[in-house]
């Protein structure tokens, strides 16, 4: 779907401009727009190998292990039925933590590892893999929600096309993605208050195994 509305997108903007008689001014600005590409690109990788050393000093020194640790109550909170101690939990935290920090590279990789471990709890329980479980749901729309307290890509984007002060932006971002996650937090618990804690389904599953022998 994204392919075709790129797609879309690309065409229409070619078609607009030959119907137009902007053929020069589209062939000019195609080409500008492909050197500014690979400028952001090079900036990108600089401010990327900054901020992934930074990540990679914070996790030897046992600084991210603290912070996770610190963010575990809340994590239990937002995944009551995920047992403590399960690798999923590890991952999200390392997610939460890369997305906090502005480290939205460094987020993909945790949040890509938390959703295979979350579908591995699912096989476990016996449930269809094709089917996303609350858990899934909540860490997707909790990782949208995106609470940051460095912007690191609004910084780059705003200093690499001129910027006076392109870390003005780090107070609006952080007062928006706060209200966001706010919001992200109310919307799941609202939707998962019908669902038992871990503890309680683990009884009500035994219990109805019980009966059925």
């Amino acid at each position: 779907m994204l392919n075709m509305i790129w797609a879309f997108m690309i065409l229409g903007g070619i078609l607009c401009g030959v119907l137009t008689g902007h053929v020069e001014e589209l062939s000019c600005a195609a080409l500008e727009s492909a050197g500014d590409a690979i400028t952001l690109c090079i900036t990108m990788a600089g401010v990327v190998a900054l901020w992934m050393g930074l990540m990679e000093i914070a996790k030897e020194s046992g600084l991210v292990e603290r912070m996770t640790k610190g963010i575990a109550p809340f994590l239990h909170f937002l995944f009551p039925r995920i047992p403590k101690g399960h690798p999923a939990l590890e991952h999200i935290s390392t997610n939460v933590i890369a997305n906090i920090l502005g480290l939205g590279w460094a987020c993909t990789p945790a949040g890509l590892k938390a959703m295979e471990a979350l579908a591995d709890l699912e096989k476990e329980r016996g449930n269809p893999p094709q089917v996303a479980s609350n858990e899934m749901c909540t860490f997707l729309i909790f990782n949208i929600s995106s609470l940051q307290l460095v912007p690191v890509n609004m910084i780059a984007y705003r200093s690499q096309y001129g910027s006076a002060n392109p870390a003005r932006i780090i107070a609006p971002a952080l007062l928006a993605t706060l209200i966001s996650t706010l919001v992200a937090i109310a919307f799941c618990k609202w939707k998962d208050r019908k669902e038992p804690p871990m503890k309680g389904r683990m009884e009500d599953e035994t219990r109805a195994g019980g009966e059925a022998k």
